[in-house]
């Protein structure tokens, strides 16, 4: 029996996850590995340990399937985290930028107030941000000792972590990415479908260090014979929330997913019509499928699951993500702890990358209950602002595509915590629905390469394949909900104004 390796490449570990040919996951394996944290505000991975855990789980999950046959390889990515590395040798020339480093904060704001986020917005969709990788590859080459020069020469080539990873998997006979990962760079004009010159010019970006871009489903090249003891096909790659729209069956304009991971990433389908936000959300690319983009909206939140390894690791009054749901149901209800997960900066719809985290309502009583609480509410709030903003943008845009807020596609980690998909079905005032498959962003992966190979049915079918796991129903009366949401909204903005 045929099967497809999705690779998944996230910001705190990364997983080989197995498919047999009804697209069961059948064996997987999973490697955590060290951030890396030089400064306030700066998030730094070593390029090596991305690709070692990525080898390692790869065999790890092939050798615990017995070795079976794999026909071809779909990856999925943490997005816009930024490498450059020797063109001849394939030696990273720094670590790896994380998409949570604010570093460029500066340089955004100097662009800012020259007029340049509004070139950015119209060729992009994105703001102009320290999020994306075009400031963060411009702060490369300005402070790696030589690293202007080199580029320039044709000496270093760049790419998101898709292309480090099919860089090595090929052993660098291929410099490539996809449309999704491309859209978020702030360098790829989305309606043109090509690199932006204009942006790459003022950023004194070398073009020549860009990957080609492909579709998501696409001939990315084989990965050299002595890795998983013979070549194996690259046909699918797409950046992870992008990978979760697929994966959740989103083909359709005004499907709308959010994924709980590190982050929280909504996402809701606009079709072949790139809408302009008003609210500071990102116009994007939702996948792109014989040369045709599809489109979307998305709000990005920097902390989500992150939060819960800050109770974990910072505050340590949990030894796992699991205590979380029990110690947040025996939390007190008189107690009205907010937190306001701005660790790394607020993402949208707020865009301020320097205020940072707090908390509002203590007291003396407040314990390892409340925190665990507050944490969990704190991703159902932000998700909220999200939705809110969504609704807005596609009302100002006609109603043409009507946003199907009525339910929510959830998934990712978080999304197993029962406690927090009824808080967030409770905020939102709609239906939440998760799936049997939680790891949609895997599976996405594996869908574009195996229906690229002809293992896996096309997308009408594979859509009418989702099927549902649980269904949370709003429980919260509208008073309550509103006045909860009002003291987020409040702590939002004294956070802000700090």
């Amino acid at each position: 029996m045929p099967h497809i390796l999705a690779i998944d490449q996230g910001t705190t570990s990364t997983r080989a996850i197995l498919f047999d040919a009804t697209m069961t996951a059948v064996a997987s394996a999973q490697e955590e590995f060290t951030q890396h944290f030089p400064a306030s505000g700066w998030v730094e991975h070593d390029p090596m340990d991305l690709w070692a855990t990525t080898a390692a789980t790869c065999r790890a999950a092939i050798e615990k399937a017995g070795g079976v046959e794999v026909s071809a390889i779909g990856i999925t990515n943490q997005r816009e985290t930024t490498l450059v590395w020797d063109r001849a040798t394939g030696r990273p020339i720094h670590n790896a930028i994380v998409w949570q480093d604010r570093r460029t904060s500066a340089l955004c704001r100097r662009l800012e107030a020259e007029g340049f986020g509004e070139v950015v917005t119209d060729r992009t969709g994105l703001l102009l941000d320290p999020y994306f990788s075009g400031t963060k590859l411009a702060w490369l080459l300005d402070n790696v000792d030589g690293a202007r020069a080199r580029a320039e020469a044709g000496d270093l080539v760049f790419g998101t972590v898709d292309s480090w990873l099919v860089w090595n998997l090929t052993g660098g006979a291929a410099h490539v990415t996809d449309a999704t990962n491309a859209a978020r760079t702030m360098l790829y004009d989305i309606r043109k479908g090509r690199w932006s010159r204009t942006i790459c010019e003022r950023l004194n970006i070398p073009m020549s260090m860009l990957p080609e871009v492909r579709d998501c489903a696409a001939d990315f090249g084989e990965t050299r014979p002595d890795l998983f003891g013979r070549p194996i096909p690259i046909r699918g790659i797409a950046g992870d929330q992008q990978a979760a729209t697929v994966g959740q069956a989103c083909f359709e304009p005004g499907m709308l997913k959010s994924t709980y991971g590190t982050g929280c990433f909504a996402l809701i389908n606009t079709g072949d019509m790139p809408v302009r936000s008003h609210n500071r959300l990102l116009t994007t690319i939702a996948y792109q499928l014989d040369g045709k983009p599809t489109y979307a909206l998305e709000g990005s939140i920097f902390i989500a699951g992150a939060v819960v390894q800050w109770l974990r690791d910072g505050l340590k009054i949990i030894r796992d993500a699991g205590e979380t749901q029990p110690l947040a149901e025996a939390a007190d209800p008189t107690q009205d702890l907010v937190l306001v997960p701005a660790f790394t900066g607020l993402g949208a719809p707020y865009w301020n990358a320097e205020c940072r985290g707090a908390v509002f309502g203590l007291t003396r009583s407040s314990g390892a209950e409340e925190f665990a609480r507050a944490a969990l509410e704190s991703v159902g709030y932000q998700t909220r602002d999200l939705l809110t903003a969504m609704q807005e943008d596609m009302r100002r845009a006609g109603g043409a595509i009507p946003a199907d807020t009525a339910s929510l596609r959830v998934d990712g980690g978080m999304s197993a915590s029962a406690f927090a998909m009824q808080f967030l079905s409770d905020i939102i005032g709609a239906r939440v629905d998760r799936p049997k498959v939680l790891e949609t962003t895997a599976l996405g992966a594996a869908w574009l390469a195996g229906q690229r190979v002809g293992i896996y049915p096309a997308q009408a079918e594979f859509a009418a394949q989702w099927a549902l796991d649980k269904t949370f129903e709003p429980a919260m009366d509208e008073d309550t909900r509103a006045a909860k949401y009002a003291a987020w909204q409040r702590a939002v903005q004294a956070t802000i104004s700090v």
